[in-house]
């Protein structure tokens, strides 16, 4: 584990979420490990997030937004060619669980998703 600890809670079950790897290198990215307790023991389910060299890389340090039904999964990345390590762009991609309510694997996309309405928020 690396850093950007994240906890969501689906199903009556604990996602326990972190990015690993070298922030700086081509292997950070985003795992997770599911519990029936916020204390434990979490089984390590694996890797949800990591680079695409077709679009960026360093995909990692994120957070995890839920709208209604609609989970999404927040992180930055550095664009392709980018030299300066501290160089990130934030973004935003859907995530999905599947059927047994694993973590669909994140495609990182350019386009991020469509602008939503937040209920109460103009």
């Amino acid at each position: 584990m690396s850093r950007a600890v994240h906890v969501l809670v689906r199903g009556g079950r604990y996602y326990f979420m972190w990015s690993e790897g070298g922030w700086t290198g081509p292997d950070y990215s985003v795992a997770y490990a599911i519990g029936d307790s916020p204390l434990g023991p979490f089984e390590r389910i694996g890797t949800i997030l990591e680079q695409d060299p077709e679009i960026a890389t360093g995909a990692g340090h994120h957070s995890v937004l839920r709208l209604g039904e609609e989970w999404f999964i927040v992180y930055h990345r550095r664009p392709l060619g980018e030299t300066d390590g501290n160089h990130r762009v934030v973004c935003i991609d859907r995530m999905r669980f599947d059927e047994e309510g694993r973590i669909a694997p994140v495609a990182i996309t350019d386009e991020g998703v469509e602008p939503h309405r937040v209920a109460g928020h103009r």
